[in-house]
């Protein structure tokens, strides 16, 4: 009888405690959000737009949360480089989830990270950052200052901002 107790209290404290082990707060793996094509679409479209009504004509990359481009458009008249500046503008703002217009002047050292080839330190590039959650980034290129780029890529975000930050709650 004796043996029999002590297997019962044994079974009762494994039980009390195999919560602790098997908790679902400690999950193995995490739900990521990821921006649909569409949306990337209509921030990419925003961006031109609005560059159009300030008179310039851009190239706009949307990248991903993992820094690849999801959306690369150019303007009819936008140069052919405007695509790959404002796909490494993108990454960029992404990488240091901030607008690239603060982080001007901040890389001046030789052989800091501003040196690395996917690393464009231009105004025109903002981070995707929605509720604390960075989804990927804005780059615009084509404008003449890097001022105009930047209100292009904040339309971009702006048309879909609202949408985004409903989802999310």
């Amino acid at each position: 009888m004796h043996h029999s107790i002590i297997k019962s209290i044994t079974a009762f404290i494994c039980l009390a405690l195999l919560p602790q082990f098997s908790s679902a707060d400690e999950a193995m793996t995490v739900n990521i959000k990821r921006l649909k094509l569409e949306t990337a679409m209509r921030i990419a479209q925003a961006a031109i737009a609005q560059c159009r009504k300030e008179g310039v004509q851009i190239g706009v990359t949307v990248v991903d949360r993992g820094g690849h481009p999801q959306v690369m458009l150019r303007d009819v008249l936008a140069m052919d480089i405007t695509i790959e500046i404002s796909k490494k503008k993108a990454h960029t703002a992404l990488a240091f989830n901030a607008a690239l217009s603060t982080l001007e002047g901040r890389f001046t050292k030789p052989f800091q990270v501003a040196k690395i080839d996917p690393i464009v330190i231009s105004a025109g590039g903002i981070p995707i950052n929605i509720g604390g959650t960075i989804m990927g980034g804005i780059g615009v290129s084509g404008a003449p200052s890097g001022e105009t780029d930047e209100k292009c890529a904040k339309a971009g975000l702006e048309a879909v901002a609202a949408d985004l930050e409903m989802e999310g709650s």
